[in-house]
């Protein structure tokens, strides 16, 4: 990834959030403070509090990766105004925080506890009535300090990760731009330490595989849900769906498991984008609904939101589960390409005795786009990625469109994708994209996911990033399959990939 393109989007995302430069004084209302964390480390912190006297319920945020704890500043001072007393914090190795970037590791839970422990200790915060959130970064370590802390009674995650191995290594691809972000971030703002260095060189080289993996199962909530369940905090999960850092799909396993009050909202967009114009304090839904969540749990309010169905998309539909949303799965056949355009047909049962040959590593005009940014304008603007399908090269990609059909298909879960690879190089990566065609060319991005094989295979299996989109009727739904991508490492080394017959997509639907 360009080196100017990401520092310049660590700079917009880093101003929008207000946490580019930390008050070095209290101001409305608030005290700048330094909390000893594990170790003697020492952390920059705020708190701001009630003007009523007594104890009130409190609320912990850590801060995002690559930002400080004046990144909560605004939704501090709403809290605030509702009776809660908030410390926000920068977690070590940020800014003025001490240490080594722990990424969510050991030390970073001990930080999670002692910055507990100093609220209880200076602030009028009950010791009952305590909660944790954030977005990204300190999402993922309020949800992890509930494992370790049972004093934590809800925890807010926003945007951020249950599963890191999959966000790393998802279908087995390396994501290379949200680690490279991740890894320019820490570099210019932050102070990685042997250990991160270490790792995400080992990642961008592809090598002790293993042992990044083990690292990442360390600093990933899944590995801990049985102990998230024993101390059983309400956890509300806020994600979007085309997040470029922590895909959506590592978090349905996970919510399925949790046993204790629980809610899962998706929205479009991309990572920390539904929520940013909550940190700059404007009128935001993902922000309403963290507040009824807490004003409830924490706080012990009757909001509401505890008597909802828990699974809500796109502040539209709810379900009482995850697997509710889709009342039938099927079944997309791909065809044989036809001479003249090379493009197969998309549907009906899957034919055999064809194949499709296209060059392993070659790119096309068909692509995720750009980390945050491409699904982040689509969140303002509410229109999903687009290309004109005439623009993919035939010799670069397969290709299979749909028959127009005179009724809307409501797409809503995990579609999956079974591709015959018989006769490709034993290890390769493919990247299949779900579009809504038009009938003018103009394809729009339902969903997308690579895959990588990394010994001899006759066929892959895969899941493509969950989606809830509805396909005009009219509309063709179409796949396109290549080999390249700039959001990901691949695995080819030249030759050729063959795709053949029998191959099919499962596309799950919400029947009207």
């Amino acid at each position: 990834m360009n080196l100017r393109r990401a520092a310049a989007l660590i700079a917009l995302v880093t101003a929008l959030a207000v946490g580019f430069a930390r008050p070095a004084a209290a101001a409305g209302g608030f005290t700048f403070v330094d909390i000893p964390g594990q170790g003697g480390v020492v952390l920059k912190a705020n708190w701001i509090g009630p003007a009523t006297g007594g104890e009130h319920p409190a609320v912990i945020f850590p801060s995002s990766w690559g930002l400080n704890d004046a990144e909560y500043l605004a939704q501090a001072k709403a809290f605030a105004a509702g009776g809660y007393v908030v410390v926000s914090y920068t977690p070590r190795g940020w800014w003025g925080s001490g240490g080594d970037i722990d990424t969510a590791g050991p030390l970073d839970m001990a930080d999670l506890s002692k910055v507990i422990d100093w609220t209880i200790a200076n602030t009028p915060a009950d010791p009952a009535r305590i909660g944790a959130a954030g977005v990204s970064y300190g999402a993922g370590i309020s949800l992890l300090g509930s494992a370790f802390d049972k004093r934590i009674r809800a925890v807010g995650m926003l945007s951020g990760w249950t599963d890191l191995v999959y966000s790393l290594y998802g279908d087995q691809t390396r994501h290379r731009q949200s680690a490279g972000f991740l890894q320019l971030a820490a570099q210019l703002l932050g102070h990685p330490g042997p250990d991160l260095s270490a790792k995400l060189a080992d990642f961008n080289a592809d090598r002790n595989v293993d042992q990044v993996q083990a690292w990442a199962r360390v600093r990933s909530p899944a590995t801990y849900v049985d102990q998230i369940n024993a101390n059983h905090p309400a956890v509300l999960i806020e994600n979007a769906w085309g997040d470029s850092f922590f895909p959506p799909d590592q978090l349905p396993g996970f919510f399925g498991r949790l046993t204790t009050p629980k809610r899962l909202e998706l929205r479009p967009g991309d990572h920390a984008i539904a929520e940013l114009t909550g940190l700059a304090g404007l009128p935001n839904a993902v922000w309403t609904s963290l507040r009824r969540w807490m004003d409830h749990y924490v706080a012990g309010a009757e909001t509401g939101i505890e008597n909802e169905l828990p699974v809500r998309l796109n502040d539209t539909e709810s379900y009482a589960s995850w697997a509710a949303m889709t009342s039938q799965v099927t079944r997309f056949g791909l065809g044989a390409p036809r001479l003249l355009d090379q493009t197969g047909l998309l549907g009906g049962a899957a034919t055999t005795g064809w194949s499709k040959r296209i060059p392993a590593g070659l790119d096309t005009t068909a692509d995720g786009g750009v980390v945050l940014i491409t699904n982040g304008i689509s969140a303002f603007t509410g229109r999903p990625p687009q290309i004109w399908l005439p623009t993919v090269d035939r010799a670069r990609a397969g290709v299979w469109a749909s028959q127009r059909p005179g009724n809307s298909l409501s797409i809503r879960g995990t579609p999956h994708v079974h591709l015959n690879v018989a006769g490709s190089p034993p290890s390769g990566t493919v990247i299949a994209y779900l579009y809504d065609l038009d009938l003018l060319g103009n394809a729009r991005l339902i969903t997308h996911e690579p895959v990588t094989w990394n010994s001899g295979s006759d066929a892959v299996d895969f899941d493509l990033s969950a989606a809830a989109y509805d396909v005009p009727a009219g509309d063709s739904l179409t796949l396109v399959v290549d080999s390249a991508d700039p959001l990901y490492y691949d695995a080819n080394n030249g030759g050729t990939i063959t795709i053949g017959g029998g191959s099919y997509v499962d596309v799950p639907v919400q029947a009207g």
